[in-house]
């Protein structure tokens, strides 16, 4: 018999042989084990996690899928998405027909898979690629699956996944997002390929609302969806579109091991994301999103029309349509699109034709078809052969171009994409084609005539310039030129020019003289830029002078931008520029004076602040939208201003206000609608989140400062430094929070709430200012929507939560008062990824 010691030695060794066993961690089950509420399934590289879990504030439990080694939990995928626990007592095991199964307390079924085939030994696994897989373990082939998750995704799609059909057994993976944070069960947000394999229609992905349209892909071009620019070649990871009789499917695969992706459907966003793991900050970011402006909005243009987002208005009928209703179409009412200036003419003769128009997204892909095997020349023959036939392209753009795609009647949900879109044909009737050959030499004639009146011309302005030349040393007018070292000088009309704008020039003595020598007496304030100062010139004209000082923010590329943008915009709600004076090392901009100086030394400024009644306050809002809108839409060139804010606002006598400062403007030309600099310079407080944190800049980034603006206007407070004790909330923090109240008439300056004011009015402003100052440049109104909004009556949409700087933080720690982007309430597909040390 084995001493005390001995066997207490091998009840020790037992003991640790068992907890070891229990402790490590399974990646399967058989029959006769099971997984209950606090156990859990990890896969054999302790990639993923399986187990029983509560989201959010619920109290329910549901079994689920997640990364493990992922402090912030992200579930990939749900087994009982609608059938709660409401207790511990869940327990997943096979059955006695070899299906998973998920039993609740009274043992009845909660849960289990849908299996025809039973398994002779049923083994479930949890595999690394995140797949939990149902297979017979007498199987040799150990991919042959009798279930998988991967068939029945919840809201989040993984590397590898199928992402389509199973023609073979119509079996369609679609994603279907979360109904809230708290709540798995599938919402009304969804997203899957749509398309009739009998009529051989082409595949899209559709993302729904409901049973509504909400955002397109775009079909496959053999290079990426023709909608979705944003997929092509990268260091992250390779993808596949896959189109055959059998299947039709998109997946990716990550190209290295140590990144980590997922794609999420949120009910609560409106955006599909591609957001970054960081794991040092142990939070998800954006990457990038879509839909990614106006313009991707399902059919935001209606019928036969295409929508250019740095266009304003964004809608524009084809060439060859008008619009259905010219009368809602100028209300910017686009929903019942356009329609032909001539009708087709399908008749024996057959005399239509096709525009071709090119960088497009390609309409809505429910009425078409397609044939791989086609080549251009066959499609068009095929399209003129069919009445009904609308329009044309490849379905393959690389290289020269393969196979057939074409569209029946009405063209819908057309965009174009200036980074990634495709050539589209068109059919027009031949009085159109006619029409477009008549314009085309009508021009040609204009042209030469304009050519040989500029020559002309060009010959007597030299004969002129010479004989004054000799005649007088006196030029009123000079030519300003920028050279290729950012040197600004003047040159006479025979240099050689790289630029030219005609700009009066002003002497120095003459400036000297205006200013008293650039008096203190008569300095009106100081900005990046350098001082300002008042002047009358010998006539009487007031004046003021911008002068660029040795020591400022900004310098002569600022000077050479503003020069460059002023001189060609002229508007009553922007600052008139009268000139410059280049001389000696002085740089000077001459503008014209502005009385009442500048808004914020009226809206900030107790005493002046009183006499600002909310009827000039609301004449001002008005105004400053104008002059955006001018600035936006209306002229030669699309101007970013980038630093709109209270103290770059002038007030001429009559309280009219004026738009200044354009040193840090930007013009776009062309399709551009978007810019990024790793030069941020600006306001802090007017600065739109994209911009402070990315470098993004755009019309929006503009709304955004503009929305600052008016809540600073309406309130009588500064945006930046504000804080509302036992809250911590920025004015925009403060503003939303009253507007949820029901309270947004206490947003009003205390000078005002006693005086006579349009109660209706102030609100507007408030609501307005709100769905500017919106997280998601996407959700911000352009500044053509604002004044109308500003000057009518109709009912606003409701501003989306969070709006940008919501919370006040110590900025002295260098952070960023933005919300949390993962907290971000829209409709939404992210893809987010994980960089692993």
């Amino acid at each position: 018999m084995a001493s005390f010691p001995t066997l207490m030695f091998r009840i020790a060794v037992v003991f640790l042989f068992l907890f070891h066993t229990i402790s490590t961690a399974v990646n399967r089950i058989d029959p006769s084990e099971s997984i209950s509420d606090g156990t859990t399934l990890v896969s054999k590289e302790g990639t993923f996690e399986l187990g029983f879990f509560t989201p959010g504030n619920s109290t329910n439990r549901y079994v689920g899928i997640w990364y493990k080694n992922i402090p912030v939990q992200r579930v990939v995928w749900v087994a009982n998405r609608c059938n709660p626990i409401n207790d511990s007592s869940g327990l997943l095991t096979i059955s006695n027909t070899g299906n998973l199964v998920l039993l609740s307390q009274n043992k009845s079924v909660v849960w289990s898979t849908n299996s025809s085939k039973q398994a002779q030994k049923p083994i479930v696994e949890l595999l690394d690629s995140g797949n939990l897989v149902l297979r017979d373990g007498e199987d040799r082939n150990r991919e042959t699956y009798l279930w998988q998750s991967f068939d029945y995704p919840s809201d989040t799609m993984l590397p590898n996944f199928k992402f389509g059909w199973d023609l073979r057994t119509a079996l369609n993976r679609r994603l279907s997002a979360w109904n809230s944070w708290d709540d798995p069960c599938p919402g009304d947000f969804t997203v899957g390929f749509e398309f009739d394999p009998q009529l051989h229609t082409f595949p899209e992905a559709y993302f729904r609302k409901g049973s509504a349209k909400f955002y397109r892909t775009g079909p496959w071009n053999g290079m990426r969806f023709s909608g979705s620019p944003e997929i092509r070649e990268n260091p992250l990871y390779s993808f596949e579109f896959v189109y055959n009789d059998d299947e039709v499917y998109y997946t990716y695969n990550l190209k290295n091991r140590s990144v980590i992706s997922i794609i999420v459907m949120n009910q609560t966003t409106s955006l599909r994301e591609r957001i970054i793991y960081i794991e040092a900050d142990q939070t998800w970011k954006l990457y990038s999103s879509v839909p990614r402006d106006d313009c991707d909005k399902y059919g935001v243009c209606g019928a036969n029309a295409n929508c250019i987002i740095n266009n304003n208005p964004i809608c524009q009928c084809l060439r060859g349509f008008k619009p259905k209703s010219q009368e809602k179409w100028n209300l910017m009412d686009w929903s019942e699109g356009c329609v032909r200036n001539n009708p087709l003419n399908c008749t024996k003769k057959n005399e239509d034709g096709f525009i071709k128009f090119s960088e497009l997204k390609v309409p809505d892909t429910t009425h078409s078809w397609v044939n791989k095997s086609m080549n251009l020349e066959e499609c068009r023959a095929k399209c003129l052969s069919n009445c009904s036939c609308t329009a044309y392209t490849n379905s393959d753009i690389r290289g020269r171009g393969s196979g057939c795609a074409i569209w029946f009647g009405d063209l819908m949900d057309i965009r174009t994409c200036s980074d990634g879109g495709q050539d589209l044909f068109i059919r027009m009737s031949h009085l159109e084609l006619e029409k477009g050959k008549a314009g085309k030499k009508k021009r040609a004639v204009i042209m030469v005539a304009i050519i040989g009146c500029f020559s002309g011309m060009v010959l007597l302005g030299y004969c002129i310039c010479r004989r004054v030349s000799k005649e007088s040393n006196f030029q009123a007018i000079r030519i300003i030129m920028f050279d290729k070292t950012d040197r600004i000088q003047t040159i006479s009309q025979d240099g050689d020019q790289d630029e030219d704008l005609e700009l009066p020039l002003f002497n120095l003595s003459s400036i000297i003289a205006a200013t008293e020598n650039f008096s203190m007496d008569n300095k009106l304030g100081e900005g990046g830029f350098g001082p300002v100062y008042r002047g009358k010139l010998e006539k009487g004209q007031e004046i003021a002078v911008k002068r660029l000082s040795i020591s400022s923010a900004q310098g002569v590329k600022e000077l050479k931008n503003e020069v460059k943008l002023i001189a060609k915009l002229q508007h009553r709600n922007l600052v008139k520029l009268l000139g410059c004076c280049l001389q000696e090392e002085e740089k000077l901009l001459v503008y014209e004076y502005m009385p009442n100086k500048s808004l914020d030394s009226f809206i900030f400024d107790q005493k002046q602040g009183k006499g600002l009644e909310w009827s000039k306050r609301f004449y001002i809002i008005c105004g400053i939208a104008g002059g955006l809108q001018y600035l936006h839409q209306d002229s030669r060139l699309r101007v970013i201003h980038r630093d709109l804010k209270a103290s770059n606002v002038l007030l001429d006598n009559e309280m009219n206000p004026k738009i200044s400062d354009f040193g840090l403007a930007r013009s776009f030309r062309g399709n551009q609608t978007e810019e990024k600099t790793s030069r941020i310079i600006g306001t802090y407080g007017y600065m739109a989140p994209e911009y402070a944190i990315h470098g993004l800049f755009s019309v929006k980034s503009d709304v955004f400062s503009f929305g600052i603006l008016v809540l600073e206007i309406v309130s009588g407070k500064k945006s930046t430094g504000f804080h509302l004790q036992n809250h911590g909330l920025t004015l925009i923090g403060h503003a939303w929070k009253l507007h949820k109240e029901g309270k947004s008439i206490d947003m009003l300056d205390k000078h005002l709430r006693e005086a006579e004011h349009n109660v209706k009015q102030v609100l507007r402003c408030i609501h307005v200012g709100l769905l500017c100052v919106q997280q998601s440049p996407v959700d911000r109104p352009n500044i053509s929507s604002v004044v109308v909004m500003l000057g009518s009556d109709s009912e606003l949409p409701q501003p989306k939560l969070p709006p940008g700087y919501f919370l006040e933080t110590d900025s002295d720690k260098g952070d960023l008062p933005f919300t949390e982007l993962a907290s971000s309430s829209k409709n939404d597909m992210s893809i987010s990824l994980f960089l692993a040390r």
